[in-house]
């Protein structure tokens, strides 16, 4: 069953992998680098289950917290980097050249 396991987590890392390197947008280069993220996630699961072992429980969380902020970081950069575009098609001082 962990082969079977690990197979699949592999699978789905090289799909996010892909997504990552031929995204043709920044917010799909970031969802596959979260999905490789999480695949790691997995990976250390499996192993922590077939060992028997909790020792690397801390680990998950803080890679599971850091992958969070940083999936809602880049979302934040890449809202305000489209409302800046909105923002600096119309300046104050053009204001005065509108009809």
């Amino acid at each position: 069953m962990r082969t079977i396991t690990l197979v699949v987590l592999a699978l789905a890392g090289a799909l996010f992998m892909v997504r990552t390197l031929r995204g043709p947008s920044l917010s799909s280069r970031i969802i596959g680098m979260d999905g490789m993220i999480m695949v790691g996630l997995g990976i250390i699961a499996v192993d922590a289950m077939e060992r028997e072992d909790g020792i690397f429980a801390p680990i998950v969380m803080v890679i599971t917290l850091v992958g969070f902020v940083s999936t809602a970081a880049a979302a934040r950069f890449i809202e305000r980097r489209e409302l800046g575009v909105e923002i600096d098609a119309v300046l104050p001082t053009d204001r005065k050249r509108l009809p």
